[in-house]
Parts: structure tokens; sequence; C-alpha cells
């Protein structure tokens, strides 16, 4: 507990001042070397004779979506319908991947036996988040440059809200399992416990950093929603790192596991708060 302490207050303000500071072209670089840590990381679920082969289509795809999605300011001003598409694609995976964890483990023999699934589901997971994250990034960028860094930091701020929530809530009060076989110890009273926190959270920073939405009630939906799905996602790893045998997907981050472990309830969250947050 102590190194978990002690990693936590290290890297936190340095992830803070990266999201808020860093030119958006360094952001972009920093967020893709994440991503592909992710992508490493996810070869573990993938049965093949070596990691490196296994990485390949990933960093294959990854890199050809920079030539189909710019990362320039100039580029990201306002979402195009590719935009949309990729953060629509994002969130309808997450919507069936939390089916998969939930009807877990009556749905193992739709993916187990199949390579092509196990790839394309981390590219599901890895990449929407990634340009999600960007476009969210690059909000005003122009006018405002610290508008986007407010957008990632709420969105990062409601899902660790949640998190927190869950964990006291469940204690506290939980006694019926979301999904038994994947993680026993997450219920639905600590998902309710994370909701309430999430939207107290989100009401306080929407004020304090300036973010619109263009009604309360679309706010707390938004929240609402994004929370949900964040708590399904981290479902889906545990599905996956059950399924794989692992306990962490890696030991990079001292105290805390992997780079997957730290941000697998925001590879779900930030697709699904992004769409909405662009098309409301």
């Amino acid at each position: 507990m102590k190194q978990r302490i002690i990693t936590a207050l290290i890297l936190a303000p340095l992830v803070i001042a990266g999201i808020v500071y860093l030119p958006l072209a360094w952001f972009v670089a920093a967020l893709a070397v994440v991503t592909l840590l992710g992508f490493w990381e996810w070869t573990q679920f993938v049965e093949h004779s070596s990691r490196y082969a296994a990485l390949l289509p990933a960093v294959i795809v990854g890199g050809a979506s920079f030539f189909i999605i710019s990362p320039a300011a100039a580029e990201l001003r306002e979402p195009s319908s590719l935009h949309y598409a990729v953060m629509l694609i994002g969130s309808f995976w997450w919507l069936y991947a939390s089916f998969l964890a939930v009807t877990y483990p009556q749905s193992r023999n739709r993916w187990e036996g199949c390579n092509v699934s196990r790839h394309a589901f981390g590219l599901l997971t890895l990449l929407p988040f990634f340009w999600s994250v960007v476009f969210l990034r690059a909000e005003q960028i122009d006018s405002d440059f610290f508008h986007g860094a407010k957008l990632v930091l709420f969105v990062c701020l409601i899902v660790w809200s949640a998190d927190s929530g869950a964990y006291f809530s469940g204690k506290s009060f939980g006694k019926h399992k979301m999904a038994p076989a994947v993680s026993p110890n997450k219920t639905i009273e600590g998902l309710v416990g994370g909701v309430i926190a999430a939207m107290l959270v989100g009401w306080v920073f929407a004020d304090l950093f300036a973010i619109e939405f263009s009604s309360l009630p679309v706010m707390l939906l938004t929240i609402l929603l994004t929370v949900v799905i964040s708590v399904l996602g981290d479902l889906v790893e545990s599905m996956f790192k059950r399924v794989s045998g692992i306990k962490d997907s890696s030991n990079i981050i001292p105290g805390h596991g992997g780079i997957l472990d730290r941000i697998d309830s925001l590879t779900a969250a930030f697709p699904v708060f992004a769409l909405l947050y662009f098309l409301f």
C-alpha cells in the first residue's frame, strides 16, 4: 500500500501537468506512447509464439489511423463525420463488450478460441480511446488552450470519483453482484454509489471548469452513461485477464500493475463521453 500511495503521489501530478501544459503535438505523442504500452500489454491476451509479432497488427492499424485522421490542431477544430464514426464505433464496442462481461462465462465461446477477435478487441479498446482523448484535448484549442485540458480532466475526475464512490458504497452496502464470474467484488449498490459520487463531482467541476452542456439533465445523463460504461469497462479487462490467467497486465507502475490496469475504466469512458459531448 505504501508503494502504491508513493507512486500515485508522484505520477498523478505529472499526468495532470501533461494534460494541462503539453502542446498538442507533445500531448498526442505522450498519449501514443501510453497507448502503445497498452497494446504491448494486450499481447498477453493473444495466443501467439511472439509478443512482438502479436503487437504488429496494432502498430500497423494504429499507424495507419494517423494518415486517416490528422492529429493537427487545424484538422480538429470541428469534429468531422470521420471523428464521429470513431467515437461511435468505440461506444458500440463497449456496449457489446459489456454484454460479453455481464454474460460471462456463457459468452466465452464467442471469442476465446479466435485470435482475430482478440486482436480486434484490443484495437477497439485502445484506438477509439486514443482518438477520443485527442478530440477532446483539441476542442477550442485555438481560442482557449486550456479548455480541452479541462474536458479531459473532467472525464478523469468523474471516473476516478465513481471508482472511489463504488468502492466505499460497495463495501458498506454491496449485496447484489454485477458479474460474479468476472469480478465478485463489484456490486449493483457499488455502481449506484459510484454514479452518485460522479454526478456530484461532475456538477461541481463543470461549473469550476466552465464546461457547458445544453442543460443540467443532459450533463447528468452524460455522466450517468459515461460512468456506467466505465465500470463495465473495468469488468471487460477483468474478463480477459481471467481467461488468460493474468493477475496484472504488467508491473510497469509500481504498486499499481500495468497501463491497462490503470486506464481500463478510462478506455471505456472517453469514447462515450466524447460522443455525447460533441452531439449534445
